[in-house]
């Protein structure tokens, strides 16, 4: 689990990066700009959900050496 919350933090980094240049800002909703919007929403919730996971098993850890 130590590995991978970084490593599936920065595939969620690369997917956002690679979507982002997908985008066509005249069409913005429209075919393959749409899948870019849902898929760099997709990678912004598993980002928090990494970052939440990762400050529990913080809490977790502490909790532990009381």
């Amino acid at each position: 689990m130590k590995i991978f919350i970084p490593i599936a933090s920065v595939i969620a980094i690369a997917l956002i990066i690679f979507n982002a240049t997908k985008l066509n800002f005249d069409a913005l909703f429209q075919g393959e700009s749409f899948t870019a919007i849902i898929t760099i929403i997709a990678a912004l919730c598993a980002l928090v959900l990494l970052q939440i996971l990762r400050v529990s098993r913080k809490i977790e850890r502490l909790q532990k050496r009381k």
